[in-house]
């Protein structure tokens, strides 16, 4: 189980990377050319409702819900049966997206009054920021169809997962990055506002997605004419699934979503501080937690319906021990280089020292959570993999409405750092939730060797910090660094402290068998 995974988990990974490197080019470049101000914050949120529901329909509840049912329909070699089923799918999904789509275009005004609440009331109002509301309703008519194009390159990519094909769909993100950066370079200079080139650059990226996968589905036979099979028994259990997983896989953006609404009313700002502390948050995210979370669905899927108990818990257990192992160090580097990594990615350009100084206090309260949302990825499909939707939704709604009271209690002390202290508290409560109902049903729990693994895990990452803040500068030495110079402290920061967490893992007793070895579970 575990070495086959961990090559999955390596390749998916490394793809991830490449992605996570671009994006932050991309948000470097966003940085520069409109910095943390009124154009910034209406782009951001423009781009933020559709990938919010991207989340749902391509990534999040929809990819929980269709491939434990593709699982059993592979099971079955039965290719004919696959591709019917996958046309169908494919069908029934398009033209669910392609209505949301057209209704988000023509809507756009009233998303962009639901979610820029603030914007939309000094548009009433006629103050200033009524500028935002009406970009905003501008800029959503070119991102929305965004949603269209990565939800099917989204059902394309889980097909190829199931088929452990991981890294064709793991570089798909890598296609968007292109196109933003490229708009934003050679694009933006032909409009008054630059975020109306990136809108196009969001456009042009979801279209590439889409069309680079499909050769990979001919490739791999299950290519066919999508039909509609709202009716079909396949797809009827896809959706029953995938309602109430709506809310349960996606609770952590719903969160975010909900951040983006009340930041709209705390000042120009508030939107792109949290954006950017966001942003590199979601590189160890994406680099590791959902890897591992891509990889281990359709592992447990095999293994649930193999019936095949002991390797479930196996591959439960590995996902816990390789998210905390990655987690754990990530979150304690964010919390103490936070304005050191800000101040040298982003600082430049439009974007000050002050702007990197406020995000920072953000992105050290969403790293307290980094475990907890890496844990949710990979809990989640606990649930999922036995085609259990309803528990995950019943605590994903708990945990919503946690957020929003944490949010009302905590935004009038902390401001904006508030809304991400009350994110990571939500993530928190979503992860124990999941854990402690896995482990009363007798489906999961976590290992005497994983509980002694994650101590060590945390001891080694207690140490590291300590080293990298004892060789680490005061910022005013930082602030007077050339970017080079930036980038050479911060690398050797962050190198130096990955070794100190090595070597004290390694002193700790931990080995490499800890992540390779057991039964493997085919």
């Amino acid at each position: 189980m575990s070495g086959k995974l961990l090559k999955s988990g390596i390749i998916v990974s490394f793809m991830t990377f490449i992605s996570r490197i671009l994006g932050l080019t991309r948000d470097v470049v966003i940085a520069n050319i409109m910095g943390a101000g009124a154009s910034a914050d209406v782009f951001l949120l423009a781009n933020k409702i559709p990938n919010f529901l991207r989340r749902l329909f391509a990534e999040g509840a929809f990819a929980q819900a269709f491939i434990p049912v593709l699982t059993e329909v592979n099971k079955e070699n039965d290719r004919d049966h696959l591709k019917l089923f996958v046309a169908k799918v494919s069908g029934t999904l398009g033209v669910i997206v392609t209505l949301v789509t057209i209704v988000g275009v023509i809507a756009s005004p009233l998303l962009a009054a639901l979610f820029g609440a603030g914007w939309f009331v000094d548009y009433v109002n006629d103050e200033p920021g009524g500028e935002k509301f009406e970009l905003a309703s501008l800029m959503l008519k070119i991102t929305f169809p965004y949603l269209m194009f990565v939800s099917m390159a989204g059902l394309a990519g889980a097909v190829l997962n199931t088929l452990n094909k991981f890294a064709v769909a793991a570089f798909t993100p890598v296609l968007l990055n292109v196109a933003i950066i490229s708009c934003a370079l050679y694009l933006s200079p032909q409009f008054e506002e630059p975020g109306f080139a990136l809108a196009w650059g969001v456009f042009i990226g979801g279209l590439l997605q889409l069309l680079f996968l499909v050769p990979f589905l001919v490739r791999a036979g299950v290519l066919s004419r999508p039909r509609w099979g709202w009716s079909d028994p396949d797809v009827v259990k896809v959706r029953t699934l995938m309602i109430p997983a709506l809310f349960g896989v996606s609770v952590g953006q719903l969160n975010l979503l909900i951040d983006t609404m009340i930041a709209s009313a705390l000042g120009t700002g508030a939107i792109s501080w949290l954006y950017y502390s966001d942003r590199l948050l979601e590189f160890p995210l994406g680099l590791f937690g959902i890897a591992i979370a891509t990889v281990i669905l359709p592992t447990l899927s095999r293994n649930h319906v193999a019936k095949d108990n002991n390797a479930f818990s196996e591959s439960m257990d590995w996902g816990v021990r390789m998210v905390s192992v990655l987690g754990i160090p990530a979150a304690a580097g964010l919390m103490v280089l936070a304005e050191p990594m800000i101040l040298t990615i982003f600082q430049r350009g439009k974007f000050t020292v002050e702007d990197a100084t406020f995000a920072s206090y953000s992105l050290q309260a969403y790293a307290c959570g980094l475990l907890s949302f890496m844990l949710v990825k990979v809990l989640a499909p606990g649930f999922f993999s036995r085609q259990d939707t309803k528990t995950p939704v019943k605590f994903g709604i708990w945990c919503m409405g946690a957020n929003i009271v944490f949010n009302l209690i905590l935004v009038i002390p902390f401001d904006y750092v508030g809304l991400a202290i009350a994110t990571a508290m939500s993530a928190t409560m979503n992860a124990g939730l999941l854990y402690f109902r896995l482990r009363k049903l007798g489906v999961y729990h976590a290992s005497s060797g994983t509980l002694i693994f994650l101590l060590k895990v945390m001891v080694s990452a207690l140490i590291m910090a300590f080293a990298i803040l004892y060789f680490n500068p005061d910022m005013s030495s930082w602030i007077g660094l050339s970017l080079l110079e930036k980038i050479m402290l911060l690398s050797q920061l962050i190198v130096s402290g990955g070794a100190v967490f090595i070597l004290s893992l390694l002193i700790l007793g931990v080995r490499k068998s800890t992540f390779t070895g057991g039964k493997v579970a085919r």
